[in-house]
């Protein structure tokens, strides 16, 4: 009786953990090994175009570093359309994942492992781009740590820099619930994800695959409006935000929001 109420308090704990540092014990090896179905990069590509290579070109960036890069779906895309990338993550597992993803593909890519709210610790150079996909922005529960790897995005970045950062819509899952027309991001169809729990402070999604096997990701539901009012806070300027890639949409339409912030007018 006693292991089962220490188990179910372990559980409970792992539920409502809020902490910036939780996803790193969240990615497990088998998770890591399993997300590429859950991107699907065919239905990926189909689904974005070429607007991230298009926003890069439109603003003269040849030299990307792509934080918290996953398992290398922007990296690859980026280098194949000519740009110079430097892909970062917190996961070595992800780094792992994202550099064999590159050489099937007869690429190498230069990875990073390093915490994205420290990258000067590690990184010395400047870039003309930063991009921060794949929803990995709402992992971040503290705003003291949303607003430092802001700064740390600002002052890696060049004068005409631009950072590139995405979410999912959370104001619609909070307001009106959670629906997903799978149809931009994460579109494997072999991998059913949705929130286990939504709250104001923490939603929890839970991941299952084919195989039965289950997974789980504690994230933050940052609201647009507060998303963009810290990245102007941390020296943007200007923040456009498009909606599934769309520059004209309903608020609540969209499955995610898609920022770009330039560092000057």
């Amino acid at each position: 009786m006693k292991l089962e109420e220490n188990t179910s308090h372990k559980h409970d704990k792992v539920v409502k953990d809020k902490h910036s540092s939780f996803y790193q014990r969240q990615y497990e090896d088998d998770f890591v090994s399993k997300w590429d179905d859950l991107i699907d990069w065919d239905g990926r590509t189909k689904g974005e175009g070429d607007f991230f290579v298009k926003t890069l070109k439109e603003r003269n960036a040849k030299k990307v570093l792509d934080a918290a890069t996953g398992t290398g779906y922007h990296s690859v895309r980026l280098l194949n359309n000519g740009f110079e990338v430097h892909s970062v993550d917190g996961k070595d597992n992800m780094l792992e994942r994202a550099f064999f993803n590159a050489r099937r593909r007869d690429l190498i890519l230069r990875t990073i492992h390093c915490d994205w709210r420290d990258l000067t610790h590690d990184i010395h150079e400047t870039y003309d781009a930063v991009i921060c996909l794949g929803n990995s922005f709402t992992h971040l529960f503290e705003e003291k740590d949303r607003r430092k790897v802001l700064a740390e995005f600002y002052s890696i970045l060049g004068p005409q820099g631009v950072l590139i950062l995405d979410q999912r819509n959370y104001d619609t899952i909070l307001d009106q619930g959670y629906s997903n027309k799978h149809e931009y991001y994460y579109v494997g169809d072999s991998v059913k994800a949705e929130p286990e729990s939504i709250s104001d402070d923490l939603v929890r999604f839970r991941y299952e695959f084919d195989d039965n096997t289950v997974h789980h990701l504690n994230m933050y539901p940052l609201r647009k409006e507060y998303t963009r009012s810290l990245i102007k806070e941390a020296g943007f300027p200007t923040v456009k935000t498009f909606g599934d890639f769309q520059e004209t949409y309903k608020q609540e339409e969209p499955d995610f929001f898609i920022h770009v912030a330039e560092k000057n007018y």
